[in-house]
């Protein structure tokens, strides 16, 4: 045989490797998945034990099935370090950059150490959501690691988690929207039979319309690319604000206060809300080309997004002290371009990251109907009725900074700091081994359930007191008004 036909035959061995390959593994996949193979000899012996107890529990049968995810995720797995950063700070780097000077006029300038505090747990426990990783392959999403932890009902509770902290921060949105709307046209409201429709209230139901269309796409790609300017935002916001102080003659003069105790609860529950993206992390470690430069990522997303937030707390509580409101955009001048820079870039985010906070629950709500129903018509009645459910919500209770210091008290603190460690207690063992290690953790634990406690209890006094007193000046209203 001439050595051009052996060339050319192993050209079609090599060829018609790969299918076959593929084809063998899933036959003997399936086969030592589905044989029911039990030796009927007495129960003492070992062979009374099945062959395959559980496919996760199996060498072969998980070796098999991890060489088929890495053939069909090779193509996926090859993000690099930098688009790996970009991705890490476009999640951390949110609406929370408006709240922090407020955070901090709330707990005073000693409180400014909490954010920190904060962040240096966050990113310990995002490096234990990477060690969770490590040790199952199976894992790959945060989900997964709640159930390799605690069972189904580890799955679940993470699942409720991050559902619930999608929805409110969706809510936050259209109440940011309509703030800075009433603030850039405060003289806007209509009136519609009888009923005195307020600007906040015209300008959150207009959003939510301008919003619904997008909420009904199936493919969102268009739409990931807009959130993606998140970084950007957060970078235009801090240089708009930082020119209004310099140049457009507010300056930097208030003093303020060195600490606040009664404050303390607000302003560790609002830098919290600012470090809630570790349901992410996974999702970036799976997708990264080199997996071992993953702790680089965050330790610079962390460092540069911690920079950002404290540079912004100390800008404005410097500029508005104690009378800094809620969004630090509300306090801007809006007769100045570069407030209306920063007031027109906040608004330009949230329009486009609402699908994307929203999706993931309408899915998982049509996961729930069979599937001979058609999901299509399932998924606008269900995506609407959540845009509806986020209007209501946005309108009843319109206080943005005690929405978000509720979720970063009790949702943002449980699923960034309590269930990482949480999980990886369980799936390492190490709450069997008394060390520095489990000391750390438990330490952790606690310092999060002290901060969910107190802060979820300030939050929610805060917000029945202003709904109390809204009540209470629309009575009064309605009596001035009334002939008798």
């Amino acid at each position: 045989m001439s050595l051009g036909k052996c060339l050319e035959d192993s050209r079609l061995f090599c060829r018609h490797l790969p299918p076959l390959l593929s084809l063998s593994l899933s036959l003997s996949r399936h086969l030592l998945l589905s044989s029911p193979m039990k030796a009927t000899l007495s129960d003492n012996s070992p062979l009374s034990v099945p062959l395959i107890l559980d496919e996760k529990q199996n060498g072969l049968a998980h070796k098999l099935e991890e060489v088929e995810s890495n053939c069909h995720l090779s193509s996926t797995t090859n993000i690099s370090f930098f688009k790996t950063c970009f991705n890490g700070l476009n999640a951390l780097s949110g609406v929370g950059i408006l709240s922090v000077p407020y955070a901090l006029a709330s707990g005073g300038w000693l409180s400014l150490i909490l954010i920190f505090v904060i962040a240096i747990a966050a990113f310990y426990s995002g490096l234990l959501i990477q060690r969770c990783m490590d040790m199952d392959p199976d894992i790959r999403s945060y989900p997964d690691i709640g159930n390799r932890a605690f069972g189904n009902k580890g799955r679940l509770l993470v699942s409720v988690v991050m559902y619930i902290e999608l929805y409110l921060v969706a809510t936050g949105f259209l109440i940011l929207e309509g703030d800075n709307l009433y603030n850039l046209f405060p003289n806007s409201g209509f009136e519609m039979a009888g009923i005195t429709i307020g600007g906040k209230q015209m300008f959150v139901i207009i959003v939510a319309v301008v919003i619904l269309p997008s909420v009904w796409l199936d493919n969102l790609s268009l739409l990931s690319y807009i959130s993606a300017s998140g970084v950007l935002a957060s970078v235009i916001i801090l240089c708009s604000i930082w020119w209004t102080g310099v140049f457009d003659g507010i300056g930097f003069h208030e003093k303020g206060t060195p600490l606040n105790w009664n404050g303390i609860p607000t302003a560790v529950s609002l830098y919290a809300f600012c470090y809630c993206a570790h349901p992410v992390f996974p999702t970036l470690y799976t997708s990264m080309r080199n997996k071992r430069q993953f702790t680089n990522v965050l330790f610079l997303c962390f460092t540069l997004c911690t920079v950002s937030y404290a540079s912004m707390a100390v800008l404005g509580y410097s500029m508005f002290g104690s009378n800094v409101q809620s969004q630090i955009t509300l306090s801007l001048p809006t007769d100045k371009l570069s407030s209306r820079v920063a007031i027109y870039t906040t608004l330009v985010n949230p329009v486009a990251k609402y699908a994307l906070m929203v999706t993931p629950i309408v899915n998982a709500t049509k996961s729930w109907f069979p599937c001979q129903y058609n999901k299509r018509m399932y998924g606008l009645l269900i995506s609407t009725s959540l845009v509806i459910s986020t209007v209501i919500v946005a309108l009843v209770v319109p206080f943005f900074a005690n929405l978000m210091s509720l979720v970063g008290a009790f949702l943002s603190v449980m699923g960034s700091i309590i269930l990482p460690c949480l999980c990886y207690l369980k799936i390492s063992g190490t709450y069997h081994r008394l060390g520095l290690e489990m000391v750390v953790l438990w330490g952790m634990i606690l310092m999060g359930v002290a901060v969910g406690i107190v802060g979820t209890y300030s939050s929610l006094v805060e917000i029945i007191g202003h709904l109390r007193a809204d009540g209470l000046s629309s009575l009064m209203v309605s009596r001035a008004w009334s002939p008798y």
